[in-house]
């Protein structure tokens, strides 16, 4: 509880107690201008366990820290995984979790938060780390926050000892991948394009997706069954083919994912009543409490045009400076997830900077989180 008081009083936040006291999870709320503040939440290690340094989480873009970290099969997580093995926890979740329909009306603020505004809101955390907690720091982040965590390591105030990056999408090859570049660069144009007609935030759809199969799992969903002209799939099953073939579906961004955000199998029947599916690594009992921790689950739109920039090599926009991440990093992507992409990899090196580079097979993008064998196959690789 001292490192919690300490913490508190270097950043001038507020400590609560909104999440359960008993897991040993403590809340830190960041002062800020007006409008939602970034959240931190820490996890103290179980007492008698040597403390060696910290583990700054960085959630992925529409999660937040208990979800994306705290949250796995039988009540394991990467994050408790992490505190078992000398680390002191502590997560950045964004200012966007916190939005409500209410404060999603004001525009101009959310306009501003792109990549940049993620980073700054992480240095006012990382900056203090040092003299209030006298212990050497990690970055580990998924998705967007991996992408941020690799900003954050490529500026010079960083003091990161290592960098371990879950399933991100550095910048495409425009030599060996030039479709996806350019793909990637007019998706950047495009969520610009959003902006300046004040559409500020982009939801990806999967809170939606899991109430409505939650409460009709049998009903009429409105999307129809690929080549299957007059038939349409059922709540439960759109579910399901949306969380295994992400990338099949309408969006700005899921034509990143080689296949989906979760592995498993889709066989369609003579009905989607007859329809067959299932999950692999993460059971579907995980995946709804991921979603049941989430807040707004929205993305700004200015982050993603920020990505979409990193992506398609559009430095004019957003640029990491890959050749002066000084940290060693460990880049672990999943086969169906994210892919095998390793040009920023290969800049970090050229740069002088050992990257532990490997692509999982027949994981998605959330099953090195959340699957049953994650702990062992994924998160023991990561010490």
């Amino acid at each position: 509880m001292n490192m919690v008081k300490q913490l508190s009083r270097a950043l001038g936040a507020t400590h609560t107690h909104t999440t359960d006291e008993s897991d040993g999870w403590h809340r830190l709320l960041l002062t800020t201008e007006p409008g939602p503040p970034p959240v931190l939440d820490l996890l103290l290690p179980p007492a008698g366990t040597p403390l060696h340094r910290i583990a700054v989480l960085l959630p992925g873009g529409g999660l937040n820290v208990r979800a994306n970290f705290g949250t796995a099969h039988h009540g394991r997580s990467l994050a408790r995984f992490l505190t078992e093995n000398g680390y002191l926890v502590l997560g950045i979740t964004p200012r966007e979790d916190a939005l409500t329909p209410e404060t999603e009306q004001h525009g101009p603020p959310c306009a501003g938060w792109g990549l940049a505004a993620h980073r700054r809101d992480a240095e006012t955390v990382l900056t203090a780390l040092p003299q209030a907690l006298g212990l050497p720091y990690e970055l580990f982040g998924h998705s967007a926050g991996a992408a941020l965590a690799l900003d954050l390591a490529a500026r010079p105030t960083n003091r990161a000892q290592r960098v371990v990056v879950l399933d991100t999408t550095g910048p495409y090859d425009p030599q060996a991948e030039p479709e996806l570049a350019t793909r990637a660069a007019e998706l950047a144009t495009a969520m610009d394009e959003r902006l300046t007609r004040g559409e500020v935030l982009v939801d990806p759809g999967l809170k939606g997706l899991f109430a409505r199969a939650g409460a009709d799992p049998t009903g009429d969903s409105p999307f129809p069954r690929p080549d299957r002209p007059g038939t349409v799939f059922t709540h439960l099953g759109l579910l399901h083919y949306a969380l295994t073939h992400t990338a099949e579906l309408p969006g700005p961004a899921n034509w990143i994912y080689h296949r989906g955000h979760s592995s498993g199998s889709y066989a369609f029947g003579a009905t989607a009543a007859d329809d067959r599916f299932a999950l692999r690594h993460t059971p579907l009992a995980v995946w709804q409490r991921v979603i049941a921790e989430l807040g707004s689950g929205v993305q700004p739109t200015a982050l993603l045009r920020d990505l979409a920039a990193v992506w398609g090599g559009r430095g004019e926009v957003h640029r990491i400076d890959w050749a002066a991440i000084e940290a060693p990093v460990v880049w672990v992507n999943t086969e169906l997830g994210r892919g095998d992409h390793d040009l920023g990899a290969r800049l970090i090196r050229a740069g002088g900077t050992p990257v532990d580079y490997r692509v999982l097979p027949g994981y998605g993008h959330g099953d090195l989180l959340w699957g049953v064998d994650a702990e062992h196959e994924v998160w023991a690789t990561l010490l």
